[in-house]
C-alpha cells in the first residue's frame, strides 16, 4: 500500500472511531422527546433535571407541556407524550392502569421517595381544643372554629381537580362523616393556600390539606405552626384494604407515595439510554423541598427552574456523571 493510500486509510479508521464513540457518549443524537408534566409548578425543578440527563445523552427536548393527572397518564400512554416526572404511587394508581399501565407506560424509575399528605389546622386553635383527629370536626361547635365564609361549615383549604388527591379528600368527607360540616374548597390551590396563611397571620383558624414536597410547609411549620390531624381509620377510594397508619401509630389518612418517571413502552424500548437514565436519577427530598422554597421566594419562571436543575446538578457532579456514563452505556 502506498503512501497516500495508507494516510487515507488511517484517517477514515480515525474518522469512524471517533463518529462510533461520539454515538456511544451521545446515543441519543437525532432524537427528539416530548416530556410532560402536571399543572401543580412545584414539579418544574424535577422535570428540568430529567430533560438536563437527556441533553447530556444527545437527546433533543421539546419545550415541556402541562395537563392536569388524567390527560397526562393518557398522553403518556397514546404516546402523545414521552414521559412524565409526575407520576405518584399509590396515588395515581388508578390513572396509570387506566391509560395502559404495564402495558403502554411503565414506570421506569423511582425520582422521589417518601412524599406525604395530609390534613393540618393551626397549632394555637389544635392546643385550645384539644384537636388531634379530623373525625373532630364532625362537632358543628368545633367545625365553625374553621368557619371562613360564615356558611357555618369548616372550610377546607383542599386539592385541585384532576390531581388525584381531590378523590381521596373527597372519599373521606363521606367515610368520616364529614359532610355536613365541612366544605372542600377546591379551585387553584396555591391562590387558596395564600389566603389560608393570610388569614393565620392575621389571628385565624386554618385547616388545609398539603403535600411534600412542597413550600407550604416551610411557611407553616408542623410542630410550630400547624399540627397534622390523624383520621379514625383508613380509607380510600377503590381500595377497602389500603392500610395508611404510620409505624409510629399516627395515620394521616394518605398513603407514603413515591414519585416515579413513567414512559411510553415503545419510547423505552427503542431508547436504552433513557431507560436506564429514568431508573437511575434520584432527587433527594432535601433538594425537592428546597427548589419548593426557592419558587415561593420569586424564583419561579422556566428560566428559574432550569437554574435550579443546573445548580443542583453542580453540586452533585460526580453522581451525575456517573449516571450519564452509565446510561449511555446501556445503548452500546
Amino acid at each position: 500500500m502506498n503512501r497516500l493510500k495508507f494516510g487515507t486509510a488511517i484517517t477514515a479508521l480515525a474518522l469512524s472511531s471517533a463518529v462510533t464513540a461520539q454515538a456511544q457518549d451521545m446515543p441519543g443524537a437525532g432524537v427528539t422527546v416530548s416530556p410532560m408534566k402536571g399543572t401543580p409548578a412545584n414539579a418544574w425543578f424535577w422535570h428540568k433535571v430529567i430533560e438536563h440527563g437527556l441533553e447530556d445523552l444527545g437527546y433533543g427536548v421539546e419545550e415541556t407541556r402541562e395537563a392536569d393527572f388524567p390527560a397526562l397518564h393518557l398522553a403518556v400512554g397514546t404516546g402523545d407524550a414521552d414521559y412524565t416526572a409526575n407520576n405518584w404511587k399509590p396515588l395515581h394508581d388508578e390513572l396509570f392502569d387506566r391509560a395502559g399501565g404495564g402495558d403502554t407506560l411503565i414506570r421506569a424509575g423511582v425520582l422521589i421517595t417518601g412524599a406525604g399528605q395530609g390534613y393540618f389546622i393551626d397549632k394555637a386553635t389544635a392546643d385550645k381544643h384539644g384537636i388531634t383527629n379530623v373525625e373532630q370536626l364532625k362537632d358543628p361547635e368545633i367545625a365553625s372554629l374553621f368557619d371562613s365564609d360564615d356558611d357555618g361549615k369548616a372550610n377546607l383549604s383542599g386539592c385541585n381537580p384532576g390531581w388525584g388527591c381531590e378523590l381521596v379528600i373527597e372519599h373521606h368527607l363521606d367515610e368520616y362523616g364529614l359532610r355536613d360540616t365541612v366544605e372542600h374548597d377546591q379551585g387553584s390551590y396555591f391562590a387558596i393556600m395564600a389566603d389560608t396563611i393570610a388569614r393565620y397571620e392575621e389571628g385565624g383558624s386554618i385547616f388545609y390539606y398539603t403535600w411534600t414536597p412542597n413550600w407550604v410547609s416551610d411557611v407553616l411549620v408542623p410542630g410550630e405552626d400547624s399540627v397534622q390531624l390523624n383520621v379514625p381509620f383508613s380509607a380510600q377510594p377503590n381500595n377497602s384494604e389500603a392500610d395508611t397508619a404510620l409505624e409510629d401509630g399516627s395515620n394521616p389518612g394518605f398513603a407514603v407515595n413515591d414519585v416515579y418517571v413513567v414512559a411510553n413502552s415503545e419510547f423505552l424500548e427503542d431508547n436504552p439510554a433513557a431507560a436506564k437514565f429514568f431508573e437511575l436519577v434520584k432527587i433527594p427530598m432535601a433538594a425537592a423541598n428546597a427548589a419548593q422554597v426557592r419558587m415561593r421566594e420569586g424564583e419561579d419562571t422556566v428560566e428559574d427552574f432550569e437554574r435550579h436543575a443546573a445548580e443542583w446538578i453542580a453540586q452533585n457532579q460526580d453522581q451525575w456523571d456517573d449516571w450519564i456514563a452509565e446510561a449511555a452505556s446501556a445503548a452500546e
